[in-house]
């Protein structure tokens, strides 16, 4: 049995000698090698010939969560709160979904990966959901202290890919962002929402496995349904891979 390799995206990031440094969470690293991958960092600013060598190679990615998408790519409204756009991050984040999207290759979004799924494909965002979206609940629980906090829950559309892999139509989620899904991309449904309605969940039908979440289940894994969702991840990488 082989252990697939399977692509993390990074966000860019100054040491404490201000060179510029290419970083992730352990979080996200640790769910994916718990879940039986071997976890492979992916970083900004690759070259065309090096990207596409690095996705051949790839049988999976993992778009992590991080910061603002910049809003030339979906149209979207502009906003004080828009915080940590990263240009670099955001134009090779964007072809590796369409890449991995068009040639079947498995990938999981979290977060403002999540965001990224969706705005790869056609999609928009609410730049900042308070203001935007009518009768929202808090999303936006604090990031250095709240990342395990169980803020609401989420109903899960029978039928989807993400029911069937989670095992529950409802779920306790963390909270931890500021913009969400405005218009679904054309090729997603929607596998997941919160209570005022929001969208947390797309899926992409009849992809090997393409789906997002808008919470970070990497921050709980001591819960059942994020260890299902990583280990399908992974599972559905080994196969790719063999």
């Amino acid at each position: 049995m082989s252990v697939p390799l399977i692509g993390l995206t990074t966000y860019n990031h100054q040491n404490q000698y201000g060179f510029p440094i290419a970083a992730l969470m352990h979080k996200y690293i640790a769910a994916v090698d718990e879940a039986g991958g071997a976890p492979a960092l992916i970083p900004s600013g690759l070259t065309g010939a090096a990207r596409r060598s690095l996705l051949d190679r790839l049988d999976g990615i993992l778009f992590t969560g991080g910061g603002d998408i910049a809003i030339q790519h979906f149209g979207g409204q502009a906003h004080e709160k828009i915080i940590l756009v990263d240009e670099a991050r955001d134009e090779i984040e964007l072809a590796l979904v369409r890449q991995a999207a068009a040639g079947g290759k498995p990938f999981l979004g979290i977060c403002r990966g999540f965001q990224v799924v969706n705005v790869a494909l056609g999609g928009t965002l609410f730049t900042h959901i308070a203001d935007q979206f009518p009768n929202a609940i808090k999303h936006d629980y604090d990031s250095g202290t709240q990342r395990e906090f169980l803020a609401h829950d989420v109903n899960v559309a029978g039928g989807t890919r993400l029911a069937e892999i989670l095992g529950a139509a409802e779920l306790p989620v963390n909270s931890l962002h500021h913009q969400g899904v405005d218009r679904i991309a054309p090729p997603l449904v929607a596998s997941a929402h919160a209570p005022d309605g929001l969208v947390e969940g797309l899926e992409l039908p009849g992809h090997p496995f393409g789906i997002a979440v808008q919470w970070h289940p990497e921050w709980l894994t001591a819960h059942e349904p994020a260890r299902r969702l990583f280990a399908a991840f992974v599972a559905a990488c080994e196969a790719r891979s063999e």
